[in-house]
């Protein structure tokens, strides 16, 4: 077993820690660490994916995760990063999205014969008496000092609800929990959630007399300044149903030149040597290391076949053939009477969301930047009907990089 911390150092991961000397050699032995996540979609994004493999790093180097699902604090709502309060959801809602995530994390984690941990704070959170809660774990925490933490400081202006001013009391409760029930010493997560990490750590030292530890990542934005696993069409989602394998796949190997080795090292299990060789590529053979890192980020997540199939389905789009039989090119299904004697182009763009909005397809195929079947579109006005029809699909493409089939129906 090699040091996971040494490793979480040589790729970057490590923002802040509480002590690196004393958490470095407690890491030469096994230990359970934490990290929480926040149930209010029914999928985690990939701006969840580093927590996720400092996770995965963690069980392959001996170490025992506990993910939890904050399903009693998202009660609350987390004001870390947010310029206003989070809508209330309704407990079925919350129980909902913890049951989606749970099986997403299945798929980084191996949870047989106790090798991971996944546990929900609503079991330990919601029967709690509020006025014992605020007896005994309240009169430990200072009013001035939670107010000088980063997450409450930047939204006295904007307001801050006294409901959301309980959230670093529940996660300081929640470290104390696993602490004295599952010996977990460590919790881990993104910088903005330092100060309720330290609040935990300082929770403990006071019920115990124990010193506990925490680290934290780096937030992550890509070159340009965007956040991490935005674009225009919105997230992007870890569950398949909501963004597919080919999309997600499409995602990673658009990667900014900038971004590829930090995303090599965050994303992938690449020994660092062979990171390093990927990143002494030259500019014309750029492309195979993105493609690399598509891959292996593919594969992780979504499983070998899959990530397979998004690479050949890719390779032959952008290897200029038809691409009419490929099943991972995300897909748009309209009948043949739906598409009549024909529709315009730029209105087809639009119905199918490979534009948003008629202006802007019309722009795009003005511009000579859409194609059906791999030809060219010479005006907005030129009807796609069936002529177009190949195997019961239509290959449409905007810009460079977009593709989209439109299945037929009889």
């Amino acid at each position: 077993m090699g040091n996971v911390y040494d490793i979480f150092n040589e790729r970057g991961f490590v923002e802040q820690v509480t002590d690196e000397r004393v958490l470095r050699e407690l890491l030469d032995m096994p230990v359970s660490c934490y990290i929480g996540f926040d149930p209010t979609a029914k999928s985690l994004h990939v701006g969840s994916l580093l927590p996720i493999m400092s996770l995965a790093h963690m069980q392959r180097e001996g170490h025992r995760p506990i993910a939890v699902v904050g399903a009693g604090t998202a009660l609350v709502g987390d004001p870390s990063g947010k310029d206003e309060a989070r809508p209330v959801m309704t407990r079925e809602e919350i129980d909902a999205n913890a049951e989606g995530i749970k099986k997403q994390l299945s798929g980084f984690l191996d949870f047989t014969d106790g090798k991971a941990l996944m546990v929900n704070n609503a079991d330990w959170l919601t029967p709690l008496n509020y006025i014992e809660f605020l007896r005994d774990i309240g009169r430990h925490f200072s009013v001035n000092r939670m107010l000088a933490a980063e997450s409450y400081r930047q939204r006295l202006e904007s307001g801050l609800s006294f409901l959301e001013f309980n959230y670093m009391l529940l996660q300081a409760y929640d470290f104390w929990h696993l602490f004295k029930h599952y010996d977990c010493i460590l919790q881990m997560g993104g910088n903005d959630q330092w100060g309720n990490i330290l609040a935990g750590v300082d929770l403990t030292r006071r019920l115990e007399g124990k010193v506990i530890h925490g680290l934290t990542f780096p937030l992550i934005t890509t070159a340009d300044g965007q956040k991490m696993g935005k674009t225009h069409r919105g997230a992007i989602w870890l569950d398949p149903e909501l963004t597919s394998p080919y999309e997600y796949y499409q995602y990673w190997i658009n990667t900014d030149d900038r971004d590829m080795r930090r995303f090599l090292c965050y994303f992938t299990f690449l020994p660092m040597h062979e990171i390093e060789d990927l990143c002494r590529l030259g500019d014309q053979d750029i492309r195979r290391a993105k493609e690399m890192l598509a891959y292996e980020v593919t594969k992780i997540c979504h499983g070998r076949k899959e990530a397979d199939r998004a690479r050949s389905d890719a390779r032959q789009l952008f290897g200029g053939k038809n691409g009419d039989d490929l099943e991972a090119v995300p897909t748009y299904s309209m009948t043949l009477g739906e598409l009549g004697k024909g529709i315009e182009a730029y209105i087809l763009f639009q119905n199918t969301s490979l534009c948003a909005t008629r202006s802007q397809a019309r722009r795009l195929i003005s511009q000579g930047g859409a194609y059906v079947n791999g030809e060219r579109i010479p005006s907005f006005e030129t009807k796609i009907g069936p002529d177009y029809i190949k195997n019961n699909t239509i290959l449409l493409r905007a810009g460079k990089k977009k593709y989209l089939r439109v299945h037929i129906q009889d």
